[in-house]
């Protein structure tokens, strides 16, 4: 799959890029992308909810009344989960959601989702972008000039870019990473996915058109 390296203002620059089959090319596996993304997910949440028990509630510990003679029901102190303030029955307690998956199905839905990208001609590649200071106005005029102002975005760098970073982060729908840190969830949450031509060099090789 051969896409067109545009330069920032738009327009092609000449060059493509030959996107390997044996990732973009592949037919999409929806359950194991399914199976990342529920991961992902799960990994999201801090599993710190709390509640407390008849044993951690403040209130006296003394019986309220005889356990027998008084016609009424037995009952024990004011932290039964019975009464107001009391304890909670069975409520949540701390604990993980992680999700284990196996490296290879990782790999193999990391793959389908960027077929889907390559099926959808949702793949753009632009010319490695550098910015001496940070200019978010900068940033949005280069997602005007190559169509993707109003679509929500995962834009990929190789490596560690701070001035651009913070060009993009107050920038609406749009993502950005390094290619190393590419997930799942990132690939099917955008409609768009963009990469400078270094990060693109990551997958294949840069050829001249």
């Amino acid at each position: 799959m051969q896409v067109d390296v545009l330069n920032i203002e738009g327009k092609k620059t000449g060059r493509t890029v030959d996107l390997p089959e044996e990732i973009f090319g592949i037919e999409p596996n929806d359950h194991v992308i399914y199976l990342a993304v529920k991961q992902y997910q799960a990994a999201q949440r801090q599993g710190t909810h709390k509640v407390k028990t008849r044993m951690e509630v403040h209130g006296s510990s003394k019986k309220l009344h005889k356990q027998k003679g008084t016609g009424g029901a037995r009952k024990g102190n004011l932290r039964n989960p019975l009464y107001k303030g009391g304890g909670t029955i069975f409520g949540p307690k701390p604990h993980k959601y992680d999700i284990k998956l196996n490296q290879k199905v990782k790999t193999l839905a990391k793959m389908s989702a960027l077929a889907y990208k390559a099926k959808e001609n949702a793949i753009v590649i632009l010319e490695d972008v550098t910015m001496d200071t940070p200019k978010t106005k900068q940033f949005v005029s280069i997602l005007k000039n190559i169509g993707v102002e109003n679509k929500k975005s995962l834009f990929v760098v190789p490596e560690d870019n701070t001035n651009l970073y913070l060009s993009l982060r107050n920038v609406p729908k749009v993502n950005g990473t390094l290619v190393r840190d590419i997930n799942t969830y990132d690939l099917i949450n955008a409609n768009v996915l963009i990469m400078t031509e270094n990060a693109a060099k990551v997958f294949t090789v840069t050829e001249e058109a």
